[in-house]
């Protein structure tokens, strides 16, 4: 079982530095409002103007970049050690990616976003066939796998670079394999203060938006007046809530409430397919997934360049929803990314890629078709004063929608019930983040200290409110857009890193072709392959389950004497050698662990490790009475793929030594030659058990 959340460290020039840049723009919206909102349209219509094109083709450039990792050869690749299996089931996983993709703005904008498009979106002109066709359908794409590859992006760098290669379970680590031991420092610093600020404006930006629609709710359900105190009484709630479950440890319960609400939001959907018109919205549906499919590959890239009339120039439909999307995904890209990386350490990177993209767009486009075509229909039937409402900024138009359908004021009070848990659970979810990414990971369970989550989730509340007091909803999509321009650097750089790292792997792939014709001609050698014994010898191997004893005294008269006359041997001529043994933990057996060290080049290490298997159901009768036997298995820098050496001779296990050997300096040479910087891992990183698992069913439970 994994092991209890850790406390880690205050990485104090990281949140000093945030926190404070944080702070003064805060303080500055509020002591000048007129000059800050002024500030912020500007630069905002600068970036939209142009750069607007540079933020489409970036979300364009990374849908085709996790496409190509997730199809080439090092889809393979595993985000954790060669060895390592889910955590989750398939179907725990799948549901916590699905869980994923529902949040409060999903509600709000499910039926805002329908609404504009049949009346101004790029479809045609308002009210015809095709505008109404493409309506829902560019909600449902910026809800789609554009946003979601930017997450799958930040999911792989986290995954990598802290449960493959062993780095510390933060943004930095990503840099690696461009800036070596340089991440540590301020080059570090620079991109996590980035991080830290995109995060919170993506952060402050979903609460606004969840501050403003359960406003409108309680206003809608009891005549509360959707002032500015009530915002700051639900932003207070929140904070409150952060207190709560961190000084309490009630957080469990509100991830279990949060679970619930997942399925009352299912239900929400359900209600509206059933009472509604239930043919339509199921046709339109079909219609909406294959449009979506069929128009992906142009709508990934459409600019709109052709289209100049003045009217459309006016709406600037692009800037406050194709580009506003795309920066918002983008500072949520981390957030995200950390928590999807969490729950699939074990997966290979097809896996991953494949269910981030389709898993939670399966339930956003269900959604978004439902709940938008609804909107659209009732539109067309020519309720003006509900297209008003549908449009509204304040988040009017689902209570309008709802309020039309059977039982309107209980499900209306549920709704409002659904995105009040939605909001504290994701405030609760972003104090956490941003009190992690201002840490020092020292281990990949390690949380923030409990008092700097609380002063982000102040902080946080304090932002939110000031920009909803400049202009509402509107100010938090200007800032998402400003900040969207360094957090796309900062992918850009994962992109660089992780395409760096995985060209590794497929290094490590082609050295084992490259050595293994000289590799085994040394082996047959070695074993004397003229023995009229030696396939006797071989067939015992496969056929002998050997006891813990039989492992221990094999280890003491083998393994280690032979790993320990190379790692004696390497230091004689000049290598950087460590070589030690150990105890595995419960069975107190032994092993041994080599390291060979190449100053900013990745390192070598072969280890030699017991591992705990169950004795396979057909093979009882061979050890009828132990159920269990052991493997010696080998450990590399990026974990075990099951090779066993038990049985070896002395000269044999050398022999073994020397080709992982000889495969890590054809890496070595590859790389050199290919101007790359493989990952370089530190070692005081790297956890004393090394993540060994011992059975074939704690596997299958961790």
């Amino acid at each position: 079982m994994a092991a209890a959340s850790a406390v880690s460290k205050v990485n104090w020039p990281v949140f000093i530095v945030s926190a404070v840049l944080i702070l003064a723009f805060t303080l500055w919206a509020a002591l000048a409002p007129g000059t800050a909102y002024t500030t912020l349209e500007t630069a905002f219509t600068w970036l939209s103007e142009y750069l607007g094109w540079y933020f489409i083709l970036t979300a364009a450039i990374i849908v085709i970049f996790v496409l190509i990792v997730a199809f080439s050869r090092v889809g393979k690749t595993k985000l954790g050690p060669d060895h390592s299996k889910p955590k989750f089931s398939l179907f725990t996983w799948a549901s916590m990616l699905f869980a994923a993709g529902i949040g409060v703005d999903l509600m709000f904008f499910s039926v805002v976003g329908p609404a504009t498009n049949l009346r101004v979106g790029p479809g045609a002109a308002e009210g015809t066939l095709q505008a109404a066709e493409e309506a829902a359908l560019w909600t449902m794409f910026h809800y789609g796998i554009p946003g979601w590859a930017m997450y799958a992006l930040t999911g792989m760098a986290f995954g990598l670079f802290a449960y493959r290669y062993h780095l510390p379970l933060s943004i930095r680590s990503a840099l690696y394999p461009i800036i070596g031991k340089r991440a540590k420092g301020p080059a570090g610093d620079a991109v996590e203060i980035a991080a830290v600020l995109g995060t919170i404006f993506g952060i402050a930006t979903s609460l606004g938006i969840g501050v403003v629609f359960l406003s409108f709710g309680l206003n809608f359900m009891f005549g509360i007046e959707a002032s500015a105190g009530v915002q700051a009484a639900l932003i207070v709630l929140a904070a409150v809530v952060v207190t709560i479950s961190t000084v309490s440890g009630v957080e469990r319960g509100i991830r279990r409430l949060a679970e619930l609400n997942v399925l009352v939001a299912i239900l929400l959907m359900l209600y509206v397919l059933i009472f509604g018109n239930t043919v339509q919205l199921l046709n339109a549906l079909v219609k909406n997934v294959g449009d979506f499919f069929s128009l992906l590959p142009s709508m990934l890239t459409e600019t709109f360049a052709y289209n100049t009339s003045e009217a459309w120039l006016d709406e600037a439909w692009v800037e406050w929803w194709t580009i506003f999307f795309w920066t918002w995904w983008m500072a949520w890209a981390l957030f995200v990314g950390l928590f999807l990386a969490r729950i699939s350490r074990g997966r290979t990177l097809r896996q991953f890629v494949i269910g981030v993209l389709l898993v939670p767009f399966a339930f956003n486009a269900l959604w978004i078709s439902i709940f938008g075509n609804a909107t659209i229909s009732r539109i067309l039937s020519g309720d003006t004063e509900f297209a008003v409402a549908a449009e509204d900024a304040e988040g009017s138009g689902y209570f309008a929608l709802m309020a039309d359908f059977p039982g309107a004021t209980f499900v209306i009070g549920v709704s409002v019930l659904v995105g009040l848990l939605f909001y504290v659970t994701s405030a609760d979810s972003g104090a956490l983040v941003l009190a992690n990414f201002t840490s020092k990971a020292e281990n990949t369970n390690a949380d923030g200290p409990p008092w700097l989550r609380i002063l982000w989730s102040v902080i946080i509340g304090a932002l939110t409110l000031v920009m909803l007091m400049l202009d509402g909803i509107y100010s938090l999509q200007m800032a998402a857009v400003i900040i969207g321009l360094p957090l796309s650097i900062v992918l850009y750089l994962f992109m660089v890193s992780i395409w760096r790292a995985l060209r590794m792997e497929t290094y490590t792939a082609d050295s084992k072709e490259a050595t293994l014709p000289s590799a085994l001609s040394e082996r047959i050698a070695e074993a004397g392959d003229s023995s009229p014994g030696r396939w006797r010898r071989r067939l015992a191997r496969h056929m002998h389950y050997p006891s813990a004893s039989e492992v221990a005294e094999y280890m003491e008269s083998v393994v280690l004497p032979a790993i320990e006359d190379v790692a004696a041997e390497l230091k004689k001529q000049g290598a950087d050698v460590t070589c030690g043994r150990g105890t595995v933990e419960d069975t107190n057996l032994p092993h041994v662990d080599l390291h060979v060290y190449f100053g900013e080049q990745g390192m070598f290490k072969y280890q030699a490790y017991p591992v705990e298997y169950s004795v396979p159901n057909f093979a009882v009768h061979f050890r009828p009475t132990e159920e269990t036997y052991y493997q010696v298995e080998i450990f590399s820098a990026t974990g075990s793929s099951g090779h066993d050496i038990f049985g070896y001779s002395k000269t044999q296990v050398i022999s073994d030594v020397l080709d992982a050997y000889e495969r890590h300096l054809a890496v070595l040479t590859m790389s050199d030659a290919a101007g790359s910087t493989p990952v370089t891992l530190d070692t005081d990183t790297i956890p004393d058990d090394w993540d060994h698992d011992r059975t074939r069913e704690q596997r299958a439970i961790e």
